[in-house]
């Protein structure tokens, strides 16, 4: 570990509510709306009672005004230029001023990404690489059938690598990443679709592990912390997990790891035993991570303004407002001082950060 990094670390875990460095990513929440209807997305089948969909879904107006977005930019650039602005959320190609915003951050010199279904990413493609943008990681599902499935749309899959296609032929293109949720649908057909790209010339190709949070998780958490941070069921009206074939997933990922390919391929969490899958869906409460990352290092402003730590899937936790506060006053106020120490003294999580994706990074 770097003497910086251990600085980092010391900062972390002495002083949590006055953090020496700034956020690593400034994640915008910039509409509230989506063209498809993920099967394993509390958005997607219209759960309203999970903190996932009030923090993607909830805050008013639909689409982020630009005045605001304009105000995130500049004080981005103004109090921590090294930062990453991600626009992942709901979905960012039908938010109307995404053009004109990806130029502005360009012009101010700031790292963009974009992470969406892609539906819509031939239509905006020629505009994309103009405006500059830096990456776009695409979430997709499996092979065309099962994509389509999944997300509800019988052409999602081909909207999706047309869109791909078209920014392959530019040279100043963004890189392009894709990621895959593994779910009860897709399980048996994870090596066709990587088989499918595998001579496609991508950063990387992601397969994520299901998020989730079960209600009894979400009662256990509560008990202790739910009068601060209140946990809800999260992704699971839909999914069953005595329907995935774990030994088949186990068998599959042991094959992927074998393929050779143009790209990197990765799991989050790394798991690949039997006793580790098996944990993994179906002992919810064993924590598989050891702390969260992403509350030390993100932020997410909704389309009203209002800043949560971390991304869309943490805890409904109003850290500040843009509004009313500057960026640097939200990345060490009060409120996520308390979530950061909270953290800290249970051990890095809480029991409803047990699937999460921040607590597998690094």
């Amino acid at each position: 570990m770097s003497i910086k990094a251990k600085i980092k670390k010391l900062n972390t875990s002495i002083a949590p509510g006055n953090l020496l460095y700034g956020p690593k990513w400034v994640v915008l929440g910039v509409n509230n709306i989506c063209n498809l209807h993920c099967k394993m997305c509390d958005v997607g089948v219209d759960f309203n009672e999970s903190n996932f969909f009030e923090n993607l879904m909830g805050s008013k107006p639909i689409n982020m005004p630009i005045e605001l977005l304009t105000k995130v930019l500049k004080q981005t650039k103004e109090y921590y230029p090294k930062a990453k602005i991600g626009y992942a959320f709901t979905e960012p190609l039908i938010y109307p001023h995404l053009i004109e915003s990806l130029k502005l951050a360009n012009n101010l010199q700031l790292f963009t990404s974009i992470t969406t279904n892609a539906l819509n990413l031939k239509r905006y493609g020629d505009q994309i690489i103009e405006s500059g943008l830096n990456e776009i990681n695409i979430s997709l599902d499996g092979p065309q059938d099962i994509h389509n499935e999944i997300r509800g749309h019988k052409s999602s899959f081909q909207k999706a690598v047309e869109g791909i296609e078209l920014l392959l032929k530019h040279k100043n293109r963004p890189t392009i990443s894709i990621y895959c949720v593994i779910t009860e649908w897709n399980i048996g057909y994870l090596k066709e679709f990587i088989a499918f790209f595998k001579d496609y010339p991508l950063k990387e190709i992601g397969f994520m592990h299901t998020n989730y949070t079960t209600q009894s998780v979400a009662d256990i958490h509560n008990k202790k912390f739910g009068h601060n941070y209140f946990a809800t069921a999260s992704n699971m009206e839909s999914l069953d997990f005595s329907k995935m074939d774990l030994p088949k997933l186990q068998f599959e990922i042991a094959e992927i790891k074998s393929m050779k390919t143009k790209f990197p391929i990765s799991f989050s969490p790394e798991i690949n035993t039997k006793q580790e899958i098996e944990a993994f869906y179906n002992q919810p409460l064993k924590l598989m991570g050891k702390r969260c990352h992403d509350v030390f290092n993100n932020i997410m402003v909704k389309s009203n303004g209002t800043v949560i730590p971390a991304h869309g899937r943490c805890y409904n936790l109003t850290i500040g407002n843009v509004y009313d506060n500057s960026i640097k006053e939200i990345w060490n106020s009060k409120a996520i001082a308390g979530f950061r120490r909270t953290l800290n003294k249970a051990g890095g999580l809480l029991p409803a950060c047990s699937r999460c994706c921040s607590a597998f990074g690094n």
